[in-house]
């Protein structure tokens, strides 16, 4: 900083020298150029941000002018003042040596975070003395505090689990239902009814019509209880939004079955995000690509899409098998691969030859 200063100070020096070979005319030219660009530049930038050796410069220069000059430099009064005050703080700033006990390590504060996170309804105390059976004593006060800094919420105001806890405990036993429309090509609208099982994603596309009253959705909820059969049992939770459609007919068949219905928050696609993305799926893979003539024709697709989906497409959550199919066991040896069409050539099914 300090080389700095003395360039930018030698570079003032000759510039002086210069000026002196100059006629003034010339010189006065020079200044209103000058005044003009500042005024545009100011214009552009609210608030200047000078280097150090700047400011040395400035505060120098500035005395050679008159008073009246000064107050169209951008440096005014106040700024040199916190210019100052700045000088003033760094002259006079020591280091600072925190009262007390040293602070707590850092993988001991990560340690804490985890297992708050982890444990909804552990309170400080209860962390700390998790903490102390893995050989390390911290204080209850500093977990509290660290957990408070953090922004947690005390033990009893974050026990309760989350809208995505919760659908991932309690996957094995929940049915998600949702309505989408498809237009046809004559722009008639029809509306499809779909289920899909949380935890093996296994859809089913329950009907197609374009008059989905409440006595047709009752009972195709009653084809779905049908059709799951035995397994109904093993389901605790429909999730479905606040359409009109659902009316109080199709939620009594499902109490009926001992399945509780659980709403989604108005707007909130997220809260049947697994629903939602099955839609896409099947818009993105089968209904933009594709003219539907009528209903026949929309429930001819879709039932192939359901056995596609269910029988042959990879998921994710279930490690890329299918709802319907277990996942081969591995093989090093050469394989020949057989391809199956489905929908005119918009889906492809491959399978090993034997």
């Amino acid at each position: 900083m300090a080389l700095r200063l003395l360039y930018l100070i030698v570079l003032r020096v000759f510039g002086w020298i210069a000026l002196l070979a100059r006629s003034q005319t010339s010189k006065d030219v020079e200044i209103l150029v000058l005044r003009h660009q500042l005024a545009v530049l100011r214009r552009q930038v609210a608030t200047p941000r000078p280097s150090w050796a700047d400011r040395a410069i400035l505060s120098a220069l500035a005395r050679l002018l008159p008073r009246s000059r000064r107050q169209h430099l951008f440096v005014t009064p106040r700024t040199l003042l916190h210019w100052h005050a700045d000088l003033v703080t760094q002259r006079w700033t020591y280091p600072k040596r925190g009262p007390g006990r040293p602070p707590t390590r850092p993988t001991i504060q990560t340690l804490i975070l985890r297992l708050a996170a982890e444990n909804p309804t552990w309170g400080y105390r209860r962390i700390a003395g998790e903490i102390a059976s893995l050989g390390r004593k911290v204080s209850p006060a500093t977990v509290w505090a660290i957990l408070k800094k953090a922004g947690f919420d005390p033990a009893p105001q974050r026990s309760d689990p989350t809208w995505a806890q919760f659908l991932k405990a309690q996957a094995s036993g929940i049915l998600a239902a949702d309505f989408f429309h498809v237009e046809t090509i004559t722009l008639a609208r029809l509306y499809c009814f779909a289920v899909i099982e949380h935890a093996t994603r296994r859809v089913h596309i329950l009907g197609v019509t374009a008059n989905p009253t409440a006595n047709w959705v009752a009972q195709q909820a009653r084809n779905l209880m049908l059709d799951l059969g035995d397994r109904t049992a093993d389901f605790r939770f429909l999730i479905r939004d606040r359409d009109r459609k659902f009316t109080a007919p199709f939620d009594e068949v499902f109490k009926t079955e001992g399945i509780r219905v659980l709403l989604t928050a108005p707007q909130a696609p997220q809260m049947n995000a697994i629903m939602e993305r099955w839609v896409g799926s099947v818009r993105r893979e089968i209904l933009d690509r594709i003219l539907i003539m009528n209903a026949a024709h929309l429930r001819t697709v879709l039932a192939n899409y359901e056995t596609y989906f269910n029988e042959h497409r990879p998921h994710r959550a279930l490690n890329q098998a299918s709802p319907l199919r277990a996942l081969p066991d591995p093989i090093d040896a050469d394989i020949t691969v057989t391809r199956r069409d489905r929908l005119g050539g918009l889906l492809h099914e491959y399978s090993q030859v034997a």
